[in-house]
């Protein structure tokens, strides 16, 4: 029993706060399972792995810039409509008037972060609800989508198309794999060895506290290394001219970028001290205004980033990019712990959040599922996933949420008891 207590307090990571993913980690590998029989062994090939990195990264970028979007409070509407305008002014501007494509790079980071900055003058110092502003914006990009593309597809060239189709190029001498794909997993490898070894000499330092015991860390990197390694063969052993794609390396450095700044920095403990309270953040010092204008500006950078890697991995930019795109990226928040009123939510778990939707959809689609059943399907998942996880908590069960909130939750004042009525005749000796 002791071991046990062992391994679900410490098997990812010691802490609370570590361990909260573990229940989608389980649906997602469970998902994962249940595909690969019912697929005969598709769903973990490398050609479908691959496929999924460069279909769902898109996806996965506008859940990093939802979250801190709803760990502040607020929602986004606009994400879709924002992505396909950013798409077809970066595609007119360089098929059209000859804009090196690096140059359209950064124009359409530009483009995005200005209308992030415009949906954020509104929220944050005109005091319009956020999700008026961006429905507003939904309709506004949506159709300027339309006008400027004259509701026709302007395709891209083939460089700016690296961003989006592209992978990591063969190296070295041949060894029947993809050697940056090697060496990246070899470094993956070592940093989590490195990470593991880290955490355990910190607590040691830490008065009062001890590391996990050895068993429990070698059991997590026996796990964790193993995942790395076989997604490593698989992605280094696709046919010939593919490896890990570029959209997949973009996302990575997205997520260690904004994992550190959420949980490490001032700025993103603003965030959740504004999502959590505003009232108290203020009274705390925290700029309410200037955080949720930074967290709508960010959005609307991300949502560009975001549409020019969809046009390039479609090659074109079309009047149909973007559509339902904000909906996705809201569940795959929400499956990820994060709380509808704000204040909590991780990166991490927006991503995983986001793998187990994808690889839903993937998997249905592998399996010859109708696109009308698979959006019947994402709906039932998402509203079962949480209503089952409420329930939970109602129980006293198990509840994914509630670890998630456990750490930040304040327990009720206990209700102060009502004074007893005086009676009559003290009242009378009174006067």
């Amino acid at each position: 029993m002791s071991r046990l207590k062992d391994l679900q307090k410490n098997l990812f990571g010691g802490t609370t706060s570590n361990a909260r993913q573990f229940g989608m980690i389980f649906t997602l590998v469970a998902i994962i399972v249940y595909f690969q029989i019912a697929t005969n062994g598709l769903t973990l090939t490398s050609g479908n792995l691959i496929a999924l990195t460069q279909q769902y990264a898109y996806i996965s970028i506008l859940s990093i810039g939802m979250l801190m979007v709803i760990v502040a409070g607020h929602i986004d509407l606009s994400v879709g409509s924002v992505a396909a305008f950013v798409g077809i002014v970066v595609a007119k501007a360089i098929h059209e008037y000859d804009v090196p494509w690096p140059a359209g790079i950064v124009i359409g980071l530009a483009v995005g972060a200005l209308i992030g900055a415009w949906q954020g003058f509104w929220v944050a110092y005109i005091g319009v609800p956020a999700f008026i502003v961006t429905l507003a914006g939904m309709l506004l990009f949506r159709g300027g989508n339309q006008y400027i593309g004259n509701a026709d597809t302007v395709p891209v060239p083939e460089g700016f198309r690296t961003i989006g189709a592209g992978y990591l190029p063969e190296v070295g001498p041949a060894t029947g794999y993809n050697n940056l794909t090697l060496l990246l997993g070899l470094l993956l490898c070592a940093a989590v060895v490195w990470r593991e070894w880290r955490s355990r000499q910190v607590r040691r330092q830490m008065e009062g506290a001890e590391p996990a015991p050895l068993w429990i860390s070698v059991l997590r990197l026996a796990i964790m290394l193993g995942v790395i390694v076989f997604a490593t063969l698989r992605f280094a052993g696709g046919r010939v001219g593919t490896s890990f794609p570029v959209s997949g390396i973009i996302l990575a450095v997205l997520v260690i970028a904004y994992s550190f700044y959420t949980r490490n920095t001032a700025g993103g403990r603003h965030i959740y001290a504004v999502g959590g309270n505003a009232r108290a953040a203020e009274l705390s010092g925290v700029q309410l205004r200037r955080v949720n204008f930074l967290v709508m500006t960010n959005m609307g950078l991300l949502a560009a980033l975001a549409g020019m890697i969809f046009v390039a991995r479609s090659a074109a930019s079309g009047p149909q990019d973007g559509l339902s795109w904000e909906l996705d990226a809201i569940a795959a928040v929400f499956i990820g712990g994060a709380a509808v009123s704000g204040g909590l939510g991780t990166v991490s778990g927006s991503i995983v959040g986001g793998l187990v939707m994808a690889v839903l959809n993937n998997g249905l689609q592998l399996i010859g599922t109708g696109s009308d059943m698979v959006q019947i399907i994402k709906g039932l998942f998402l509203l079962g996933a949480v209503a089952l996880d409420v329930y939970n908590k109602k129980q006293g069960r198990f509840s994914i949420i509630g670890s998630l909130t456990r750490p930040f939750r304040r327990e009720d004042p206990p209700t102060p008891a009502a004074p007893a009525a005086p009676s009559p005749t003290g009242s009378l000796s009174r006067k």
